[in-house]
């Protein structure tokens, strides 16, 4: 058996499930979505205790070989006539779809992190100091994650340093990206077995940054404005328009148009990768790929990452941010 998955009742019962689940999937997500485990368990087996039981809020800990995966509760139960159940849990990330109301002066990314777990008794546990006061962010009505997510990308923009929001076994973490690199390489050579390049200008591609700030003082909008001639010759002008806080200085605002000018002014190459399974591969991690075809042989950030374990075979799917 490759994992052990262990179903804790709210009741305090707990049981090891390893043995009736079937075709079980972990899937992870950089940005906006909980990780999730889903499996197909097969109720009613000769040796099954009369005491099992499952409901929805139960928790799920998986496990493969000595490596901590999941720990998460369950929110789904699709069941029927035959012995088959198909079973969804999520962690903690999940709480994050919550919505309310705040405002935040001058926090960084990691105190907006930490203001919402406590909030909402999530537990944390690595927390980068990602350093950017945000000026302010007054967010109404709107999802946990949603604001945090936007806390990350204000940080990315100003200060060109990416970090990836997870659950560690039940914790929430927030790491510099450039910190969770793994130390192996998947290629022709190594795990992968299929895998195909996109490249596009069709999405968060600019060649044209236009920032505005509205001056209270003077009743006008004063415009701040980058662009690449080069690339609206060869694309045409794809323009990015949006406003800045009044109280950013000319040096800041002018430090985030080259920010976002060196951000935005490229082609965008996603890369999915078919490989045999490694557990330490999970979405927000950097990993080395190597394509001899494409050119391809650096250290990609995983922006989706699905396992799957069936009839004793790991495999996983990555989709890859080329940076």
């Amino acid at each position: 058996m490759m994992y052990v998955v262990k179903l804790i009742h709210h009741n305090g019962a707990e049981w090891d499930i390893s043995q009736i689940v079937h075709s079980l999937t972990w899937k992870t997500s950089r940005m906006g979505r909980a990780g999730s485990i889903s499996f197909t368990l097969i109720k009613g087996g000769l040796y099954q205790s009369k005491d099992f039981t499952y409901s929805n809020g139960d928790m799920i800990r998986v496990l493969v070989g000595s490596t901590e995966v999941f720990h998460g509760y369950i929110f789904s139960i699709d069941a029927g006539r035959d012995e088959a159940v198909s079973i969804t849990a999520y962690d903690q990330i999940r709480y994050l779809m919550n919505t309310d109301t705040y405002v935040f002066v001058g926090h960084t990314a990691s105190d907006i992190v930490k203001r919402i777990a406590k909030d909402f008794q999530l537990k944390l546990g690595t927390i980068a100091e990602t350093g950017y006061k945000i000026p302010t962010m007054s967010e109404d009505g709107q999802k946990l994650l949603d604001i945090i997510c936007k806390a990350i990308t204000l940080t990315y923009h100003h200060t060109g340093r990416d970090y990836c929001l997870y659950d560690d076994f039940g914790r929430l973490c927030l790491r510099d990206v450039e910190d969770v690199s793994l130390d192996f390489y998947i290629g022709e050579q190594s795990l992968m077995y299929d895998y195909s390049v996109k490249t596009s200008i069709d999405d968060d591609t600019y060649n044209r940054i236009k920032l505005y700030r509205d001056n209270s003082e003077t009743g006008k909008r004063e415009i701040y404005m980058a662009e690449d001639s080069v690339n609206i010759k060869r694309w045409g002008v794809l323009q990015l328009y949006q406003n800045v806080e009044e109280k950013m200085n000319d040096p800041q605002i002018k430090e985030l148009l080259n920010n976002l000018a060196k951000l935005k002014n490229r082609e965008r190459k996603s890369l999915q990768v078919n490989a045999i399974g490694d557990i330490r591969v999970r979405a927000g991690f950097r990993v080395h790929i190597k394509i001899d075809e494409y050119g391809v042989d650096q250290a990609l950030l995983v922006d989706e990452c699905t396992h799957s374990f069936s009839n004793d075979v790991h495999t996983m799917s990555l989709e890859l941010k080329v940076i």
